[in-house]
């Protein structure tokens, strides 16, 4: 059992589940010198200030609290990580924690920024002459970026900004009315999730646009299939470290290919499949004060991208009989803005994390969704998910019971 008086100078943690929950916060907060009992910090029992949350959303009359875990072992990118994980249901942080285990041994998980832009969405109806809107509207890219970026200053002294613009038409044959031309605004957001600046630039720019064109503007607005903002995350495992019982390892490896692939050409497998992946990425999300509906909505656009909802992750065999396992998917998160630096679990999560900025926290939630999706294609391919995951939804149950008998 891991000394709960002893920093640890990893993320790997043995025996940190069996630590209490005292103990598991002295450890991490010795850890990383962040002082937990602090003012507007994570309190043990997960209160928030109501005043607090009544500046979020509207008719509040109370908060909502979820389990605050923390899975160890993880290495992104040559870096400890310890990951705070914000979610109700029994062996997510437990599956992420063991798989993060496996993949160390091989080095950790590594990561790639694809692309880091967000897209603004300008919709002009009834254009009249479609090439020719395209060609004026292209014509005046410069102008209509630096009307873009006069928007928010202090975006583009960080870095940022609008940088691009694209066009798409859509004629008579897809709307059954006039063509519509639809203009994509790409801004880079640098640490910010992004919305209420490109919101801002299309709403601003519509006017112009729609009087370049000839046509009449519509809807301004990002979008949501963040298809330019990709980020990927890879591992691998030895496959002896994949053993499960009497199975031996390679048998559990070549197992994982084959449920793997089952997702790729079935859509009703793959969308379970690529809901293992997000209960990995969702708890980081929430945790960190994003927007999880918007990641969601990306990540299963993105899955159906070519017309076929698939899988958004790919495990295959190396010739040395290892798995190797990619996953890459678009992920609209910020480390500024909205509630990240708000909220006491958000800013706790951030600081856990360390995160420089959006791309490193993108990063490591990547790394995350694909060692969760390790987690339940190796359970589902060995001895099925029920066993494991019912031993720690017994707590549940047990808990209830004495709910029920009025003993808590």
């Amino acid at each position: 059992m891991t000394d709960a008086s002893t920093k640890p100078s990893s993320s790997r943690l043995p025996g940190f589940y069996q630590l209490s929950v005292e103990q598991r916060r002295v450890l991490i907060s010795e850890a990383m010198g962040l002082d937990l009992a602090g003012p507007g910090f994570v309190t043990a029992d997960g209160r928030v200030d109501v005043g607090l949350l009544d500046g979020f959303v509207e008719n509040v009359i109370g908060g909502f609290g979820l389990p605050l875990g923390v899975a160890v072992n993880f290495v992104v990118d040559g870096r400890e990580v310890l990951v705070p994980m914000a979610v109700e249901e029994s062996s997510v942080v437990a599956a992420a924690s063991n798989m993060a285990r496996l993949v160390r041994k091989t080095g950790g998980f590594t990561t790639t920024v694809l692309e880091d832009k967000v897209i603004g969405q300008v919709q002009i109806m009834d254009v009249p002459d479609g090439a020719a809107a395209v060609r004026v509207i292209t014509a005046h890219r410069d102008e209509i970026i630096a009307a873009a970026n006069a928007l928010d200053p202090i975006l583009v002294a960080a870095g940022g900004g609008c940088c691009d613009l694209e066009c798409r038409l859509f004629g008579p044959q897809e709307t059954g009315a006039g063509t519509d031309l639809v203009v994509h605004l790409l801004v880079d957001p640098v640490d910010a999730m992004g919305a209420n600046v490109v919101n801002t630039m299309c709403e601003q720019l519509a006017p112009r646009i729609a009087a370049l064109s000839g046509g009449r503007a519509g809807l301004r607005i990002l979008s949501n299939l963040a298809s330019r903002r990709r980020f990927s995350a890879r591992c691998s495992v030895r496959a002896e470290d994949l053993a499960v019982g009497e199975l031996g390892g390679s048998e559990v490896a070549e197992r994982i290919v084959a449920a793997a692939r089952f997702a790729v050409y079935d859509p009703h497998r793959a969308a379970t499949h690529n809901k293992g992946i997000m209960n990995g990425i969702d708890p980081i999300v929430v945790a960190t004060g994003n927007d999880w509906r918007a990641v969601e909505a990306g990540a299963h656009a993105w899955a159906a991208r070519d017309g076929q909802y698939r899988s958004l992750s790919n495990w295959q065999l190396n010739e040395a009989g290892d798995l190797v396992g990619e996953l890459e998917l678009p992920l609209q998160v910020g480390t500024v803005g909205g509630v990240t630096r708000l909220h006491p679990v958000a800013r706790f999560s951030l600081a856990l994390m360390e995160v420089s900025g959006a791309q490193e926290l993108a990063r490591i939630i990547a790394a995350v969704g694909l060692s969760q999706n390790l987690g339940a294609l190796r359970a589902l391919a060995t001895e099925g998910i029920q066993r494991g995951h019912m031993r720690l939804h017994q707590r549940n149950l047990e808990l209830s019971r004495e709910m029920d008998a009025g003993e808590v």
